[in-house]
């Protein structure tokens, strides 16, 4: 019998569950996702199955959802992040913590009016800004927005500017925030300063830490 092996990709993305609780995607073995929960050894899982409490709901290429204490979360093995204090959630919602990846980007998966994206963090980027595909994807009827000119690399394009409901990342949310949708494409969402400006910001050697502004 030829046996299925796909080997674990060592870029991991990891989350907080609830206090005390981490979970970390390191990889797959056919169709059961290799998690590492708390720190222990790694553990096979398929889908279905609870393991330390966090059960994987689904596993597709390289992200799997996982649902523990009755929330749900994405986890991407080439998008690590971290929620919480520490690592570990427990703050009530007002801390991030994300860790660069190989490239030195900041990516984490989220939501944008309830419906999952994926960001990554732009100092740069006066706004959230996103593709009108995107936009599409998540329901968001951009055309209502006022429509800009935006100044890109490719000369100036046209965008619409909008207000969304909320921005989510782990457990933290915020509301009625500021955003682009842009023409051209985009492969993630931009996390800019509409969303940034809410907290205040350290680097930490290969940490980016976000601390909600009150």
């Amino acid at each position: 019998m030829k046996a299925l092996l796909v080997a674990a990709l060592w870029a991991a993305a990891t989350m907080a569950a609830h206090a005390a609780d981490s979970v970390t995607l390191t990889g797959s073995i056919g169709s059961r996702a290799i998690l590492i929960v708390n720190g222990a050894p790694p553990k096979t899982v398929a889908v279905g199955e609870t393991f330390q409490g966090v059960k994987l709901v689904s596993l597709q290429a390289d992200q799997a959802v996982v649902e523990s204490a009755g929330k749900r979360f994405s986890l991407r093995m080439d998008s690590p992040v971290s929620i919480g204090r520490g690592g570990v959630a427990g703050s009530g919602g007002n801390r991030i913590v994300l860790q660069a990846d190989s490239r030195g980007h900041y990516m984490t998966q989220g939501q944008i009016n309830g419906r999952a994206v994926t960001f990554m963090l732009d100092t740069g980027a006066t706004t959230i800004a996103l593709s009108a595909v995107d936009a599409q994807r998540i329901g968001l009827d951009y055309s209502k927005g006022q429509l800009v000119q935006m100044r890109t690399a490719n000369g100036n394009a046209a965008g619409y500017r909008l207000r969304l409901q909320s921005v989510r990342v782990g457990d933290v949310e915020v509301y009625d925030i500021d955003a682009i949708v842009s023409q051209q494409p985009m492969p993630f969402v931009l996390l800019g300063n509409s969303f940034l400006n809410r907290f205040s910001m350290r680097r930490d050697a290969d940490e980016m830490i976000l601390e909600k502004r009150y």
